[in-house]
């Protein structure tokens, strides 16, 4: 090899070799401190696309199963509300047998019909005053089902141009009176003044008015449930019912781009008016003990409410063990979901410090060939003397 003194190639493939090295600890020492083995995408571009979109899953779903426990506890409160109803109406049943027989003055009926009353303004207050996240739990007032009737999205507008041949029904199938509006080229705003103070406001107790997006919503305001809407206006699902208090709708994420769905259960509105839904619901207010027929009448009908009542708490029980399962399903997936996410960002300690050492011994080792490597010119100046 000729001796050469313009480039000293051994102190650069020291040196090259030297910051390999040095990068290489530095990695290492990275990934020692944060525990992660992707720092940055350089490290894995791929490892951290997927770890990202893993750990994003997580996220979405461990708020889910929070999302879940949320839900059960606001229906355990409504079941202990409703457990609270019951012992109330088995009191009931106690005072309306008393009353039923004969051998129990005028007098003492007044003073079980006062406990009666009593009983059922405590059912009220219960329906009105039940909170969950300073939420009612049972509805308005002694709505039984606060139902609306929306206008879907393409259905009827503010900004709508009503045919003379478009119409809507609304019929109260308590009452069994159905009131037809047609437009005869009327605006929304006629139809409107039409249900709310015209002619139709005397046969169904209803507020017609628009949403926020400007779509035409019916509000059952007796809050029976009854109220049924139709129209012929030319779009699919113009009107279609939408529960829009009293219910319960807990979200879960299924953790991926198709988004998730929600476990929905309707939760009645309770007042002594109003005990269960439906044919069945049950109304107790102009019911008293003040007679033996009175007290008879009244007493099947608090067997009845019973009865209503037993089932809305099977009802919020099934739907309490469906969240808890779907709780027990989310945590699974977020174990499973974590598990893979650190098979692919976590760091392999024990390996990561075996390098350590090898990079520290390379850099040493590195540093003294440097300093070889640049001593071995400083020989052509023998060859001076």
């Amino acid at each position: 090899m000729a001796l050469s003194i313009l480039n000293n190639i051994p102190s650069l493939a020291a040196q090259n070799q030297l910051s390999i090295t040095g990068s290489s600890l530095q990695k290492t020492l990275f990934r020692l401190s944060s525990g992660s083995r992707i720092n940055s995408g350089a490290d894995d571009a791929a490892g951290l696309a997927i770890a990202d979109g893993l750990h994003a899953n997580v996220t979405a779903l461990t708020q889910s199963s929070r999302n879940a426990t949320d839900g059960i506890g606001k229906l355990q409160v409504a079941d202990g509300a409703l457990a609270q109803v019951t012992n109330l109406l088995n009191r009931a049943v106690t005072l309306a047998t008393e009353s039923s027989t004969g051998t129990v003055s005028d007098s003492q009926r007044k003073a079980l019909n006062a406990e009666f009353a009593q009983i059922k303004s405590e059912i009220d207050r219960i329906g009105s005053k039940t909170t969950y996240n300073g939420q009612q739990i049972f509805g308005s007032g002694s709505s039984s089902d606060s139902n609306k009737w929306v206008g879907a999205t393409g259905g009827l507008t503010s900004a709508s141009a009503v045919a003379d041949d478009e119409a809507m029904t609304i019929t109260d199938t308590d009452t069994g009176k159905s009131v037809t509006f047609t437009a005869a080229g009327n605006d929304m705003q006629d139809l409107m003044d039409y249900f709310n103070s015209g002619a139709g406001s005397t046969d169904v107790n209803v507020n017609v008015s628009l949403d926020t997006t400007g779509h035409l919503q019916v509000e059952d305001k007796s809050g029976n449930g009854s109220i049924v809407v139709t129209t012929n206006v030319a779009a699919a699902g113009a009107v279609a019912r939408a529960t829009i208090s009293g219910g319960t709708d807990v979200y879960l994420s299924d953790g991926t781009t198709a988004g998730g769905g929600a476990i929905t259960t309707t939760i009645s509105a309770l007042a002594a008016n109003s005990i269960g839904t439906g044919a069945g619901k049950v109304d107790l207010s102009s019911n008293d003990l003040l007679s033996a027929s009175n007290a008879q009448a009244a007493l099947t009908k608090i067997t009845s409410a019973i009865s209503n009542v037993a089932g809305d708490r099977g009802t919020l029980g099934a739907v309490m063990n469906r969240l808890q399962s779907a709780s027990n399903v989310i945590n699974n997936q977020v174990q499973n979901l974590s598990a893979a996410e650190d098979g692919i960002r976590a760091a392999d300690i024990a390996q990561e410090v075996a390098n350590m050492t090898k990079f520290n011994i390379l850099n040493q080792t590195g540093i003294s060939a440097l300093a070889q490597a640049n001593q071995m010119q400083q020989g052509v100046l023998s060859l001076l003397r």
